[in-house]
């Protein structure tokens, strides 16, 4: 099954401070309940404190994003102590020694490890757009886009909290493949364990992603990297209950031949229980993985979509 990696082989970078380092600029840390006591069972973490990591010291006077014309630097209020080179250099060199890392968590707002939204300020202190990228995390993301990623912040809503934990399992199970020796009968029986997941997602990418793997004038190399990225593309985009449900439809179909009517009738209730928000996913899910251990079909037992993570993170329960 695709939650049966190790968690010592998954490896997953993380903002220092959030796993309980006393590494920010008051010599404090900003522990995060889930990454620590939750995700933290079933992963390992690489930590990370950029700020640390350029010589500033603990504790150390607040830096900020600075934007100057077009320019954005990273220093003290006043101007002073420019670290905008030092963090983007560390960010690379971060970036190319971890290509094993399967996710990242930054820290949210961080002028250095912010994912999106750091506060943007003008010479004079005054605030302007959030719209700034931390300068570590930047490059992070710049030498990956793949990877997923998330700040601590967001993880705080079920949905994408989900989404990040799904999305690492599934790259993982990429790495794992891309180390055996890449094929192309490999990489087609991974798009096939992942056809209902994609198809939860984003429905333009699963009838793409089928296409790419049946083009016959492209070499393994370049419809590898291109399939990867439009899957890690596509699950990005967080799944609703209508694409839920419809997945869980096509899935009931396996099982039209084998279910006696009131069987079938019950499972026809909790999907569409679930399309209206009146069950959490979990429910329909429960029924269809019952039907399955009575009915057995290898092609849905091999389903990322039915298993995608350790069910002790219980993530689908909440949505």
């Amino acid at each position: 099954m695709i939650h049966s990696i190790d968690k010592k082989d998954l490896h997953i970078g993380i903002s220092a401070c959030l796993i309980g380092e006393k590494v920010r600029f008051d010599a404090s840390n900003k522990p995060s309940n889930f990454c620590i006591k939750e995700l933290g069972q079933h992963v390992t973490y690489k930590s990370f404190c950029p700020e640390v990591a350029v010589g500033l010291p603990i504790p150390r006077p607040t830096i900020r994003q600075i934007k100057t014309d077009n320019l954005i630097s990273v220093a003290r209020p006043d101007g002073t102590g420019d670290v905008t080179e030092a963090l983007s250099a560390y960010g690379k060199k971060v970036a190319s020694m971890t290509k094993h890392l399967s996710g990242y968590v930054f820290c949210a707002k961080s002028p250095s490890c912010g994912m999106e939204r750091v506060k943007v300020y003008s010479p004079e202190g005054n605030a302007l757009a959030s719209d700034g990228i931390g300068a570590f995390a930047k490059e992070i993301m710049l030498a990956n886009p793949s990877l997923p990623c998330e700040e601590n912040g967001r993880l705080n809503d079920p949905l994408i909290r989900e989404n990040f934990v799904a999305r690492i399992y599934a790259y993982k199970h990429w790495q794992n493949l891309v180390a055996s020796g890449l094929t192309k009968h490999k990489l087609t029986t991974f798009h096939s364990q992942y056809k209902y997941t994609v198809m939860s997602h984003d429905l333009v990418a699963y009838k793409k992603l089928g296409q790419l793997l049946a083009s016959a004038d492209m070499s393994l190399e370049l419809m590898a990297e291109t399939y990867i990225a439009g899957l890690m593309a596509a699950l990005k985009i967080k799944a609703t209950r209508k694409m839920h449900a419809n997945t869980l439809a096509h899935i009931q179909g396996y099982f039209s031949k084998h279910l006696k009517s009131n069987e079938r009738q019950e499972l026809c209730q909790q999907i569409d229980a679930y399309r209206k928000g009146l069950i959490p996913l979990f429910a329909p899910l429960t029924l269809i993985k019952h039907y399955l251990l009575q009915y057995p079909k290898d092609y849905l037992s091999k389903q990322a979509y039915l298993s995608p993570y350790p069910d002790e993170l219980r993530l689908r329960y909440a949505y």
